[in-house]
């Protein structure tokens, strides 16, 4: 049986704005964000889908639910040695596999990346992932 982690939005924002970490996953270099938009094939936003990341090398899974926008965000815990990890997200009948890319001498940034849904495909795209994580911070 393999383990499931279920994670929501609101946990995300008070994760990033806490200054002194209560676990593990609030200090960014032990965190890997996963976020993005789920859209049907009329790139209408799906609300309430499920998008899991699955970390290939344990079989942990993390789960969780998009928002009325179709807005998801996962944090999967990951530490410095853990770059380059394969990472398997999937939302609806679509899955991409991804590596964890990130500087582990930057303790500071968020580390991560963007992957949108649209119907049965998906596309990473990191080059937004940091106005991303700004957008959502603002709301």
């Amino acid at each position: 049986m393999r383990a499931v982690r279920r994670l929501t939005l609101v946990p995300f924002a008070a994760l990033l704005s806490l200054g002194t970490p209560a676990e593990a996953t609030h200090e960014v270099s032990h965190r890997y964000v996963v976020l993005g938009y789920v859209r049907d094939g009329a790139r209408r936003p799906m609300a309430r889908g499920t998008v899991e990341v699955v970390r290939e090398k344990t079989g942990f899974s993390y789960l969780t639910e998009t928002d009325a926008e179709g807005f998801y965000v996962v944090v999967v815990h990951l530490q410095d040695g853990d770059l380059l990890d394969a990472l398997r997200v999937t939302a609806g009948r679509a899955t991409i596999r991804i590596q964890a890319r990130f500087n582990p001498l930057n303790s500071r940034s968020h580390r991560g990346t963007r992957v949108d849904f649209t119907g049965s495909s998906a596309v990473e795209r990191q080059e937004i992932f940091d106005a991303t994580v700004n957008d959502y911070l603002k709301r």
